[in-house]
């Protein structure tokens, strides 16, 4: 099977990570994959089997990047030989140019939604996208039940399929492990995150468990600025440490002690299902979607009520406190983590080629 993965780019991110792992999971199973991109920033590895094209440059008249993207594809699949039996398009607005493509072309059209519809702006150009095209697509996926019935007002072939957890699980769990509390996300993004918050949190650990650090993974300049000053400002400097991009992130989760997402809304957060394979005890605010999705709350970790700061510090202290709890927790996230393997998630994906292809 041809298949084609477009999405904006592979710069650090969760998204960004699924389609490598999925494109990394095709190619192994024996289909013809390419993956688009139409801006500079690989991050993630890539089978070399894998074929990659890059339309990373401006052209004359057309520089806003989905105009780009429209033009680049048009232009490839003129040649009948460039034209996938799939086109797998994702994150944001993606559908904007791949959906007409597809239908100019007659080729099977998937998009892909990486994101709770709530936590989206509803502009004009998303209002396109899910109002008018959307119904020309051949299918959408979407990440969890929570906007099954909001999709299937748009399209009636709507598929909830999780994200692929990328790393190996652990195959043990350390035992006595670093005291760090890890988060990851991109710092520019850290509203979103809640990364402002998390250093609110870090104060409070702080004035009772000096000794437990926080350390941040991710990219984002003015991000970077935004957190470093109040990190400053709090006095945090020798509590919260930006670690910027990584590329051993999986050692960084099977050494700490704890995992934090304070996200404001997800989709279904990868670093959460990342963390969950490396047996390292997780804490999430029960944001709209997503963490529910991954934790059993008081089995395989802890779910705080959505943005309860105080409530959130108090199971914070208790996971500190209590180093049985954290290694319990541990060992039953690694077991649930196995619902999101790549070989599951990879097998619906196919069933769902197949099921448009024939």
């Amino acid at each position: 099977m041809k298949i084609d993965l477009i999405i904006g780019s592979l710069r650090s991110g969760g998204a960004e990570r699924v389609v490598s792992t999925l494109a990394n999971h095709f190619v192994d199973t024996g289909h013809e994959v390419r993956l688009i991109t139409f801006k500079d920033g690989d991050k993630y590895h890539l089978d070399n089997r894998i074929i990659r094209k890059k339309f990373h440059k401006n052209l004359p008249i057309f520089n806003f990047a989905l105009f780009r993207a429209l033009i680049y594809l048009f232009i490839f699949y003129w040649r009948k030989k460039n034209r996938p039996e799939i086109i797998s398009a994702h994150i944001g607005l993606m559908g904007l140019p791949t959906i007409p493509i597809a239908k100019i072309y007659n080729l099977k059209i998937i998009v892909s939604e990486h994101i709770n519809h709530l936590s989206t702006d509803l502009n004009l150009e998303k209002k396109i996208l899910w109002n008018i095209l959307y119904k020309y697509a051949d299918a959408i996926t979407i990440l969890t039940k929570f906007d099954l019935a909001f999709f299937k007002e748009k399209n009636n072939n709507v598929h909830i399929i999780h994200n692929p957890n990328s790393f190996i699980p652990a195959k043990f769990i350390k035992i006595n492990k670093e005291k760090n509390i890890l988060a990851i996300g991109s710092l520019d993004r850290y509203q979103h995150k809640g990364f402002d918050n998390l250093l609110d949190i870090a104060l409070e650990i702080k004035n009772v468990s000096p000794d437990w650090k926080f350390q941040i993974v991710g990219e984002g300049d003015v991000g970077r600025k935004f957190l470093e000053k109040k990190i400053n400002k709090l006095k945090l400097n020798d509590t919260v440490f930006l670690l910027g991009y990584r590329s051993d992130v999986e050692e960084l989760l099977r050494n700490s002690s704890i995992f934090i997402l304070c996200s404001r809304f997800e989709g279904l957060p990868m670093a959460l299902m990342e963390a969950a394979s490396q047996g390292t005890a997780c804490i999430a605010y029960d944001c709209i979607s997503g963490p529910s999705d991954v934790i059993e709350n008081g089995i395989s970790g802890i779910l705080v009520k959505d943005q309860d700061k105080k409530e959130m510090i108090q199971q914070l202290k208790h996971l500190i406190n209590n180093k049985k709890f954290r290694k319990d927790l541990g060992v039953n996230s690694l077991s649930e983590s196995a619902k999101f393997s790549i070989k599951k998630i990879g097998a619906q994906w196919e069933s769902l080629f197949k099921s448009l292809l024939e």
